[in-house]
């Protein structure tokens, strides 16, 4: 959690984040949100109970560290709605973003009630905005090849790899950059490679690889970095021979992306996780409980939105039909 933030939240909300934490076991990134999310849900609470009308510097200037539980004890349903009001009208926060602060403020009421802060939970009732329904968007074989191809440079054989295994194992970014050296395994029997990772809610799995990345993983720890390495058991290191970032993998990938021609298209480090899934579904080989386990999904309902590219790709074929503009009336009528 950004340690700036939590000096500024009341201690109900502090004992609610270490709650989650070490308790829940969510990740940094969640904690994070519920950080922002609730930060300034409560920073509206105060200042609209001042002023209907505010800036966003007087808004973020409001100070919160002191309320107590008998502030949490008086906030209404009424009270999240106008908020969530707010955050449409005049932050423009679109359905996503809204249905993440739903969520951030049914958890903290939720710990509130079950904790004993208070005796009713106003927001058992909170509805979230209704998400629209969108198809993941992934590259085809053809671009993910190309992409590949486009690999250069003096850590060519690190950044071929790092590719490689988002888009043939369908990893997270936080769980790329998590992998340890010490965990990737060799089973002699099967002449196979794997490695535990740890994913959502500290969820560990075994990720296989297959040949690609067999052979990408073999040609990048040949050249990968022995001496004054600084973090030993990172598998990735950066040029400082530290555990390679977040930031710095996403830039890698928009920078081969830019190469590759797929620039400006909306593919991003989670768009090859969806091209691994994507194309794993379609070859009609892995089916969804599979797919599922390999993604490291916690429900199934997740892992069904690829049905759906499938279901797509059926209609595509079927509108492609050379009859599929025929119509034997239209065809009489214009006989006549």
């Amino acid at each position: 959690m950004n340690e700036n933030y939590k000096a500024t939240m009341p201690q109900v909300v502090i004992r609610f984040f270490n709650y989650q934490s070490n308790v829940k076991n969510k990740s940094e990134l969640t904690i994070d949100e519920y950080c922002l999310d609730l930060r300034l849900f409560f920073k509206f609470l105060v200042i609209s109970s001042k002023k209907t009308k505010f800036s966003e510097d007087e808004l973020d200037a409001t100070d919160i560290s002191g309320l107590t539980e008998a502030f949490f004890c008086k906030i209404t349903l009424d009270d999240a709605y106008r908020f969530l009001s707010y955050c449409k009208n005049f932050r423009n926060n679109q359905e996503k973003a809204r249905a993440r602060k739903v969520s951030s403020i049914r958890t903290f009421f939720k710990y509130l009630k079950m904790n004993g802060y208070i005796d009713d939970n106003p927001m058992i009732n909170l509805d979230s905005p209704k998400l629209k329904k969108s198809l993941p968007k992934y590259l085809t074989v053809e671009q993910a090849q190309k992409l590949l191809m486009s690999v250069e440079g003096k850590n060519k054989e690190r950044d071929y790899c790092i590719l490689t295994l988002f888009l043939n194992c369908g990893l997270r970014l936080s769980e790329l950059v998590s992998i340890d050296y010490n965990k990737i395994l060799f089973d002699e029997t099967n002449n196979s490679f794997s490695v535990v990772i740890t994913g959502k809610g500290n969820k560990e799995r075994t990720v296989y690889f297959n040949d690609a990345c067999v052979f990408a993983l073999k040609s990048y720890l040949r050249v990968r970095p022995k001496d004054g390495v600084k973090d030993r058991n990172a598998l990735f290191l950066s040029n400082r021979l530290t555990r390679i970032s977040i930031k710095t993998v996403q830039h890698i990938v928009d920078v081969y992306l830019e190469k590759a021609g797929l620039g400006g298209q909306g593919f991003s480090t989670h768009k090859l996780r969806h091209t691994a899934a994507t194309l794993m579904y379609q070859t009609g080989e892995v089916d969804i409980l599979e797919l599922k386990e390999i993604l490291g999904h916690e429900n199934l309902n997740t892992t069904q939105i690829y049905t759906h590219l499938l279901d797509e790709k059926l209609k595509e074929a079927v509108a492609k039909n050379p009859l599929s503009g025929f119509n034997v009336k239209k065809s009489t009528d214009d006989n006549d």
